[in-house]
Formats: C-alpha cells, structure tokens, sequence
C-alpha cells in the first residue's frame, strides 16, 4: 500500500501534537467520567451518556488519538488510509461542537457549561481541529473522501432512529437523543412548524449533512494552502 509522510513537520510541531492528542484523550475520559456520574437525571447523564453522539465522538476521535500519537512515535511512513480516518473523525468531532454550542447550549441555561459539557463539547473539538492542522497530511486525502464525513451521522441517526421506534429511553421519558431527531415532534419527518424543532428530521439531517460536506471541502482546502505554504519554504 502506497505511503505518505510529513517531511515538514518539525520536532516543536511534533511535540505540540503530543501535546494536543494528549488533551483531547484527558479531556474525553474526564468528561466522560463526569458526566457518567452525573446522574440519569443529568441530560447526557449517568450509563446513557454512550447513547449519545457527544460521548461517541470524543471516544472515537481519543481513539485516533490515541493511535496517531503510536504511529508518530514509530517515526514510519504512515498509511494514506489513516489521514482518511483522521480526517472524518475531526469533522466528526467538529460537528459535535458546532451543534452544541449553537443549538444545544442555548437551551440548557448555566447547565450547558459545567466542566463535563466545556470539555466534550468544546475541548476535545477545538483541541482535535488544531491537531489536524499542526500534524497536516501533505495532500494524502482524496478529495473524494469529502462525503465520507456524511457516515458517523448517519450511522447516528440510523442508531437514534432504531432506538426511537424500539422506545429507548435517551433521557427521562425521551425516546430521542436531540430535538432534531425527535421523529414524533409536531414538524415529523418533513414538517415545518413555528416552533422546536422548527422542521423536519429529514430536513435536519440533510442540512446536517450539507454542513459536514462544507466543513470537510473547507478543511481540505485549509490543508492545501498550509502545505503549499511548507513546500514554498
């Protein structure tokens, strides 16, 4: 299998890599901790935290962490498939702050900013993000691998839907994680109304999946400029 490495990643950006890798990791496990002793009451509280996207993400994005601060200590060429994985997990995680902060939080009051929330929803995303870009790929990705971001989601939603007709609990008498995916609301699956959700989990889905395709072109394109920049040094 045909390899890639970072030839312009210098030793200070190595060990800020470490260093980011290593919050994102610390900050998904204490967040996680803390929000599994919550309680069941706490929204993403107690055992059903790991039924929320939230904890799902920081777990996989820790994980790739995890692995890409391995191979970097390897000092081997890295395989062109790992930045794909790196890549879809950061828009992944980008995705989780987003809609928290803009969506979420506002309808939680002071509770949205307790340290478990600021570190899963804020931490992790922004410490991923900057990693992404300190560590860059070198133009490893195919452009293609853009609408691959489109699958964690919609493996969610698949899950939140199965979990909505099988009447699972996400929160106290919530069988849905997140507004948006509230299929019984009075917008339904392609409804509009004056009020949450405002419209449809079809139409919420579909702008979500606009969104990742947005963010993954823009990140690509961010990569691109960096790395033309290294190469003109």
């Amino acid at each position: 299998m045909k390899k890639a490495e970072n030839p312009g990643l210098s030793v200070n950006s190595k060990v800020v890599s470490y260093i980011l890798k290593a919050v994102v990791i610390i900050s998904a496990a204490v967040g996680t901790l803390m929000s599994l002793g919550a309680g069941r009451r706490a929204f993403m509280g107690g055992s059903r935290v790991f039924m929320y996207y939230t904890i799902q993400s920081n777990i996989a994005i820790a994980v790739i962490c995890l692995i890409g601060a391995g191979l970097m200590l390897r000092r081997q060429p890295v395989p062109n498939w790992w930045y794909t994985v790196k890549f879809v997990g950061t828009v992944a995680i980008t995705l989780t702050g987003v809609v928290y902060c803009t969506m979420l939080a506002p309808l939680l009051g002071d509770f949205a900013w307790r340290l478990n929330n600021v570190l899963t929803h804020v931490v992790v995303p922004l410490a991923a993000i900057i990693d992404f870009f300190v560590t860059g790929v070198d133009g490893a990705i195919p452009r293609r691998s853009v609408f691959l971001v489109t699958i964690p989601p919609a493996a969610y939603a698949v899950y939140a839907g199965i979990g909505y007709i099988d009447g699972w609990e996400f929160s106290d008498g919530a069988n849905y994680p997140y507004f948006f995916l509230n299929w019984g609301s009075p917008a339904g699956a392609f409804g509009f109304t004056n009020e949450l959700p405002f419209m449809g989990c079809v139409w919420w889905i579909l702008a979500i999946f606009l969104f990742l395709i947005g963010v993954g072109w823009l990140y690509l394109a961010l990569l691109d400029r960096i790395n033309g920049r290294k190469q003109a040094e």
